[in-house]
């Protein structure tokens, strides 16, 4: 059985690429044909490469291994951080923080001091500071909050990275160089494939299309971890049901030419003279 069916990725959107005059040749053997000068992607490659990356990524958490998942554009955030939490992992859905991997000591301590930002607010120790203080500790906790929620239960670095976007996510995918984390990534027709190890042809500007690949990825972590893996939730447009309709839909009946009607000869039609009711 396969992870996902080539009707979801057609439905979903994943073939289509970039403009052909936005492109990367390392990407032409990913590429079916061009159409309308836009790429189409190969699903059946694509198919092939998920099968691939989700095999690895299952061995992986199997072996009690973690993941982050990257997402930082707004086509991604959605479903990167709605799978994250689904299967219970690491996600960054915000502007990704330099050093999030390399300087994880550093990360740690900005960690620390949100944690301990909830413990003065739930013990009450905001009350013995002034209205001044309490707003600015408030502030500081929504701006951690919005780089740091998804990681600030994250103990050590991961050790699995799934982005979306190579070209988004250069930082990201640098750092994960650096400490030999393998990189899984849905790769565009404009992204160069050798910035990840394991390549996913597809569409990364369509938000179904991301919430799909992110869905299956997803299913690997929670198979791993000897979970359910859930039936895919999103809209899927049925293709017999849209014929069917089309079918029903009555044809659109042109009003009958009237033939008694005069051919027009192109003479005006004389026009009266408004009458004001005064006598000449």
């Amino acid at each position: 059985m396969s992870v996902v069916s080539m009707k979801q990725l057609l439905e979903s959107g994943v073939h289509f690429g970039h403009a052909t005059r936005r492109w990367n040749p390392k990407m032409a053997k990913y590429i079916y044909t061009s159409r309308n000068g836009i790429y189409i992607i190969d699903l059946q490659k694509t198919a092939n490469e998920i099968e691939n990356a989700y095999k690895a990524l299952f061995d992986i958490v199997a072996n009690g291994g973690k993941v982050l998942f990257v997402g930082t554009k707004k086509q991604a955030q959605e479903a990167v951080k709605e799978e994250a939490l689904r299967c219970g992992h690491y996600y960054v859905d915000q502007r990704w923080l330099g050093g999030t991997l390399t300087n994880f000591k550093t990360i740690r301590h900005s960690i620390k001091r949100l944690q301990d930002l909830y413990k003065m607010e739930e013990t009450g120790m905001f009350e013995k500071y002034t209205k001044k203080e309490v707003s600015k500790f408030k502030h500081e906790i929504e701006k951690l909050e919005k780089f740091l929620s998804g990681i600030k239960d994250m103990k050590k670095v991961p050790d699995a990275l799934f982005i979306v976007d190579p070209r988004k996510e250069r930082n990201a995918i640098l750092e994960a160089r650096k400490l030999n984390i393998p990189v899984f990534g849905i790769v565009d027709t404009n992204c160069d494939p050798d910035d990840v190890d394991y390549v996913i042809p597809a569409n990364d500007d369509a938000i179904r299309a991301v919430k799909l690949v992110t869905w299956v990825m997803t299913n690997a972590v929670i198979e791993a971890q000897g979970g359910v893996v859930e039936k895919f939730e999103d809209e899927v447009i049925n293709q017999d049901i849209v014929k069917e309709e089309k079918k029903e839909r009555k044809p659109f009946n042109k009003r009958p030419y009237n033939n008694d009607k005069k051919p027009y000869n192109g003479s005006k039609k004389p026009v009266k003279k408004e009458t004001t009711g005064k006598a000449e």
